[in-house]
Formats: C-alpha cells, structure tokens, sequence
C-alpha cells in the first residue's frame, strides 16, 4: 500500500504509540487527525506536530463514535485509512470478585466494543475510496496472555480475531485491513502494570513500532507482529491459519 498522500485518521493519537505514528506519516507527506478525550493532550500533540488536526471526542461512547465519524468524513472527505489505536490496561484480580472490576475504566468498551463499532461506521466511506484500510492495533499477549491483565489480553485476542475475519469479508474490496502486534513498549499504558509485577524492562519506544508499521504497510504485511510479539504469535500457534482457510473457503 501507498505510504504518502493518505487521509489518516489514528484514535488515541495524542500519545504513546498513536502519536509516534502520527509523526512518521506527516513526514511521508500524510494528512494525519487525531481524536481524543483530553484537551490539553491534544494541545500537546498539536505543539509538537503543528500540521495534525486533532477533535476532542471519547471513543468509547456511541455518541462520540458518531461525532468523530460526521467530523472526519464531512470535513477530510479523502479520509482512507483508520487506525484504530486507542486502548487501556488494567490489572484485575477476579479473586475480589468484582471489586476490581467496577473500580476503574471499562477495557471491553474502551478496547473492543469502540473499534468494532467505529469500524462498522467508517466501512461504507472507506469503501468509496480508490485504495483504503483499517489498521487494527492489538498486542502480543493477545496471543499469550499475561494472567494479571486478563481482559486487555482477552480484548486483544479478540481484535486480532475480528481483525481475520474482517480480513476475510473485505477481501473483494479496497479496503485492506492490517493487525499491528506490538510488544511491551514504553508508554503511559503499560508503566503502572510494569511497577506491579516488579517488570524493570521499559519496553521499546513508541518510535520503533511506528517505524515497522509504517514498512508494514508498504510491504503489504497484514500481520505485523514486532520485537518480542513474534515469538509470542509463534508460541501460540500450529496451523491456524490453514484451518481458518478451511473454514471459510465458501
């Protein structure tokens, strides 16, 4: 896929991995919007990356879901790409019944709910475009989990199950659906589940996964499983992948 002159839209671009992106496909000559919930994040992003345009909106309701998709495609009708990229991480422990649970944020919505829906709202428009795609950010341990984060790892098992299967139906279109599969990386999301369990590796920087996807991409690589991610991909697997074929040959 083409690299340069896209209409990119990147949910949660104000930090962390979306917004290293974000930088990498302005200097390849992209027009990049980001969304997210917090102004003065955006304020920032926006400082440091004067050509981004950027919406403050939250993703993991319906109405924000909406607004974000009459923002974009009213007003950047070449929009072609969504990567959906934002996502939260917690740990729960299911031993304190729902404690855990209730007390913070909500992964299934946040992680899985948004990025299907939103999906769903952006297919028809990115299907009017002569090339398009739908880059789906999951995780290494969506393959294999880590037990201390068990609904981000059952969310991102989850994408990278929906992103197969969207892979499948769109085949016939000019819609290409990409999976990015990072490994640890040091942002903001991961820091406070590292401190728990006493993790003193920070991971790799946001840069180096917008890097590879960015080769993803040119290289039409729909699976793109970086660093430390493919051994965890590898480690999870026997013959998926011709089993999937099987199953859905008709």
């Amino acid at each position: 896929m083409k690299t340069t002159g896209n209409t990119i839209l990147i949910t949660g671009g104000g930090t962390g991995i979306g917004l290293a992106l974000a930088g990498v496909l302005l200097k390849e000559g992209n027009q990049v919007l980001i969304c997210g919930r917090r102004k003065e994040v955006l304020d920032a992003a926006r400082r440091k990356l004067p050509k981004l345009n950027t919406l403050q909106c939250d993703v993991a309701n319906t109405a924000g879901r909406q607004s974000l998709l009459d923002w974009a495609t009213r007003g950047f009708p070449d929009l072609n790409i969504l990567v959906n990229n934002a996502g939260i991480q917690r740990q729960i422990d299911f031993r304190k019944g729902a404690e855990d649970l209730r007390a913070g944020e909500d992964e299934i919505t946040v992680n899985l709910l948004g990025p299907v829906h939103l999906t769903a709202l952006f297919i028809p428009h990115l299907m009017r475009q002569e090339s398009a795609a739908i880059v789906n950010v999951s995780s290494g341990l969506g393959f294999i989990p880590l037990a201390i984060m068990p609904v981000y790892c059952a969310t991102k098992a989850a994408i990278h199950s929906f992103s197969l299967s969207l892979r499948h139906q769109l085949r016939d279109t000019s819609v290409r659906v990409f999976e990015v599969i990072p490994p640890t990386v040091d942002t903001n999301l991961d820091r406070g589940a590292r401190q728990g369990r006493g993790q003193a590796e920070r991971g790799i920087p946001p840069e180096e996964v917008a890097t590879a996807t960015l080769k993803g991409l040119a290289e039409d690589e729909y699976e793109l499983a970086i660093g430390q991610a493919q051994w965890l991909r590898r480690g999870s697997r026997e013959d998926l992948d011709q089993i999937f074929q099987r199953m859905n040959s008709h």
